[in-house]
């Protein structure tokens, strides 16, 4: 176990990742929200801790005893309040150590040595040593290590996948409707690169306002058919373990997917009585107050296909949107550009924690031509792709539920190996099985 520096690096504008507590996501490090420190103090935060293959950091503070790993290769510094895990190979190999501190036994042991604070729990680094796992012999954790990490890869094969759909779906809209790259090439006397189907119905110049000639900037209150919030749920309704999941600020996350682990539920019959809040297919939603204090960082996502649960709510803290001027993914788009992004930082009202009302919602401007069939269009080209991520986000989900199921079993020797293969094998190859 290696401790972190404890103090913290001048920011950089460029430079090599400084992870922190809020880089640990699902189980990965997130480079891309890490500050940047210089080459200097890189080698000066790397000294004692300097992050290998199969090591795994770990947070002492605000999430204690949450875990995650780089499976990148990137070269990062380690922030205040974490710690490397990293096994020597005699009783536990490297590749096993990342499931070892996932089971529920770990759990157990994290909650046998919390300190419970005023303001935040720890955990001692002095104490982890302590900690007493049941360890599989060398050989049988090799096995469980190449069954787990093969539904891992699975996992993380569809999350790149869904980035490069999503991508893929926001640069057509950019072009389209950001940078009105067809209207420019027609302007300049271009070809467009479009059918001809689609590059007759954009205009062929841009107005004195920097707009497509003859499209507008509406408010989002002019196109929307639904805006509004969920409720509290209030009394003995809500936080229990089972139930119709509730979506809230806990659920939703800034790159506008969702954190099943922090998933709230309500009774049935609460979902039941609900007049407003209740989820369905095609709505996008927007967690209105998210961020630090001080900062607005709304995140939005679209909903389809049951991802991610057949049916659930939302609490007060979100906004459910529809529109039945174009299609929801399209409105989706829309409200994910950085220009929407700026409008709503401008919109927020609040001090200590800036948020979004319904006013500064139906505020939002975006831009839309006055064609329709030009949305129809941009619609069957990017609803595909959002459906795509949506039937991977839910194959997704299916396989960490499998994973995180057999992984207590087989560590503590419950099930075996043999077993856990086939029933893995049945779900990332289901075709193939009887």
């Amino acid at each position: 176990m290696i401790d972190c520096v404890h103090k913290t690096p001048a920011a950089r504008e460029s430079g090599y990742p400084y992870i922190a507590i809020p880089q640990m996501k699902s189980g990965r490090l997130d480079f891309e929200t890490a500050r940047r420190i210089s080459r200097e103090d890189f080698l000066d935060w790397t000294k004692k801790a300097r992050p290998q293959p199969h090591d795994v950091v770990l947070s002492r503070r605000t999430n204690p005893g949450a875990t995650a790993i780089d499976r990148t290769g990137t070269e990062f510094a380690l922030g205040q309040n974490l710690v490397l895990l990293r096994a020597d190979g005699g009783r536990v190999k490297p590749a096993f150590l990342k499931w070892l501190v996932r089971g529920p036994a770990w759990w157990r042991e994290i909650g046998k040595y919390l300190n419970v604070g005023a303001l935040f729990d720890s955990l001692r680094c002095a104490d982890v040593p302590n900690f007493e796992l049941q360890i599989p012999p060398l050989a049988v954790q090799h096995r469980i290590g190449d069954l787990l990490d093969a539904l891992d890869d699975r996992i993380e094969l569809n999350r790149r996948m869904n980035e490069t759909l999503e991508a893929m779906a926001r640069a057509l809209f950019k072009s389209w409707f950001v940078d009105f790259e067809p209207v420019r090439a027609k302007e300049a006397g271009q070809n467009t690169g479009l059918p001809s189907v689609i590059a007759d119905r954009f205009p062929d110049r841009l107005d004195a306002n920097g707009l497509p000639h003859g499209w507008h900037r509406p408010q989002l209150g002019q196109l929307l058919t639904v805006l509004e919030t969920g409720r509290r749920p209030r009394g003995g309704v809500a936080n229990i373990r089972e139930g119709i999941p509730s979506v809230g600020a806990e659920s939703i996350t800034r790159v506008g997917h969702f954190d099943f682990s922090k998933t709230k539920y309500v009774q049935k019959e609460y979902y039941d009585s609900m007049s407003k809040g209740r989820v369905l297919d095609g709505d996008v939603l927007i967690y209105k107050d998210g961020g630090k204090p001080g900062e607005l960082r709304p995140a939005i996502t679209y909903v389809s296909g049951g991802f991610p649960f057949p049916r659930f709510c939302i609490n007060e803290h979100v906004f459910r949107v529809r529109t039945d001027a174009f299609s929801q993914p399209v409105l989706y788009m829309a409200l994910s550009t950085d220009d929407a992004f700026w409008q709503m930082k401008e919109l927020a009202t609040g001090v200590a924690q800036p948020g979004l009302n319904q006013s500064a919602v139906r505020s939002l401007r975006i831009t839309v031509p006055t064609d329709g069939v030009l949305m129809r269009h941009a619609g069957a080209l990017i609803d595909p792709l959002l459906d795509r991520c949506n039937r991977n986000s839910i194959d997704g989900h299916k396989l960490a539920s499998v994973r995180d199921l057999l992984l207590p079993k087989l560590i503590s020797g419950e099930l075996r190996v043999p077993d856990a293969e086939r029933i893995a094998a049945a779900v990332i190859c289901p075709s193939s099985m009887p």
